[in-house]
């Protein structure tokens, strides 16, 4: 479908309209061999604080509360810092271990957040720390809860920094990584925008590893579009993430119209020459080449209760379809019915989370309203021969349409 403006075009609308921004920065960002780096850290709250202010307005001005950004940090580091921090007392430890990672980030969030604390108050920034586990946003009471915890925050002008609570994280219940967590994030607050500020210089075109050469891609059009195993190559050294883990947050965020931004955190005012660039060319100005990728929005947003749905969680379980069943949901706007299911994979429960596969592919998530145990007793039948195995107290669809989401980035 063709687009109503280019994508600088959009760029520039965007930046110069956004007024609830989700920033993510890294840890390859913001720690060096010693730990949390304090230039780095006072450079950008520097930059979050310009970017804070109305368009227009200028340093020292009165802060025009209705035309002012909002802005929500994810923060990593915390484990890195939490290492560094033990080093200084002479423990050197290994954080491969889930425990051990834990326990560095226990002794590092304290760290970080008093490192951030310090420079956004320079700023006049008063902030907040905010850990959530999956299961605060999987909970709908506590995604509520949560939503209108950052909605005061903001109405305060007070800077949430959100991590995960990696302390008392089980595996079921992490998001992975942060930029995981920042993708959830631009729906849990209503973003407009999402930066994500990586050690890379953008995302390049090939694999780094196979070419180390590429050149950076000035925008992509559709993230979706993209084998993301073949073009990324892996973690960073003190990370969890790369370049793969932000370009799966970036399609999270494109299905609910939002654009990312993925910029190169460590290159000076690199916010500044963005935002001013894009200025400019709002004016009908010619600016100077930017960094960074721009990841445009889908054409099309998905409802967000049902973004909500398919990021709750991981999936519990996998059911594969056949090749009617899959032309149904795809085409037809379809749901998924016992009939066109012919394997079941995993132990879940009703109401569970369940990837939808058919040949081996991914089609989609979606809420299952039956058990994996009830579900293999009852594929590939048709209704009135489920109704004889259990009975008139059964649903028509094994995954109603409403309650999935096709093409999910998990």
């Amino acid at each position: 479908m063709e687009r109503p403006e280019d994508w600088r075009q959009e760029r520039a609308r965007v930046l110069a309209q956004a007024r609830v921004v989700v920033v993510k920065v890294g840890s390859a960002v913001l720690t060096d061999a010693m730990g949390l780096s304090a230039a780095v850290l006072d450079s950008l709250a520097g930059q979050l604080a310009g970017l804070r202010r109305p368009p227009g307005s200028q340093a020292g001005q009165q802060a025009n509360q209705s035309g002012e950004r909002r802005l929500v940090l994810v923060s990593s580091g915390a484990v890195a810092a939490g290492r560094a921090a033990l080093a200084v007392h002479g423990r050197q430890v290994e954080t491969t271990g889930l425990a051990a990672r834990q326990a560095a980030a226990a002794v590092g969030q304290g760290q970080l957040m008093r490192a951030w604390d310090a420079a956004f108050h320079a700023h006049g920034m008063p902030t907040a720390q905010v850990l959530l586990t999956r299961d605060d946003l999987r909970a709908r009471q506590r995604f509520l809860n949560a939503r209108n915890t950052f909605a005061e925050l903001l109405q305060w002008r007070v800077l949430p920094i959100v991590n995960e609570n990696d302390t008392v994280s089980v595996s079921e219940l992490k998001f992975g990584d942060n930029d995981c967590l920042a993708s959830l994030l631009v729906n849990l607050t209503g973003a407009d925008l999402f930066i994500n500020l990586t050690s890379s210089p953008g995302v390049l075109a090939a694999n780094p590893q196979r070419q180390p050469d590429a050149p950076v891609m000035d925008h992509i059009d559709d993230v979706a579009a993209l084998d993301l195993s073949q073009l990324c190559g892996g973690k960073t050294s003190v990370g969890t993430g790369g370049m793969y883990s932000k370009l799966l947050a970036a399609r999270r965020a494109a299905q609910i119209g939002v654009p990312t931004l993925i910029l190169p955190g460590r290159e000076p005012d690199v916010l500044a020459r963005v935002f001013d660039a894009a200025a400019l060319e709002a004016a009908g100005g010619t600016p100077a080449a930017t960094p960074g990728t721009w990841v445009r929005p889908a054409g099309h947003a998905i409802p967000r209760r049902k973004f909500w749905l398919a990021y709750q969680s991981e999936p519990a379980g996998n059911v594969t379809v056949d090749a009617g069943a899959a032309q149904a949901l795809l085409r037809k706007g379809g749901s998924l019915l016992p009939g066109g299911v012919r394997r079941v994979e995993g132990a879940f429960q009703k109401g569970a989370l369940v990837r939808v596969l058919h040949e081996g592919q991914s089609l989609g998530v979606g809420l299952s309203n039956y058990s994996a145990a009830d579900l293999k007793k009852i594929m590939g039948l048709k209704r009135h021969e489920v109704a004889a195995i259990l009975g008139d107290a059964h649903y028509p669809e094994v995954i109603h349409r409403d309650n999935l989401l096709l093409d999910a980035a998990v």
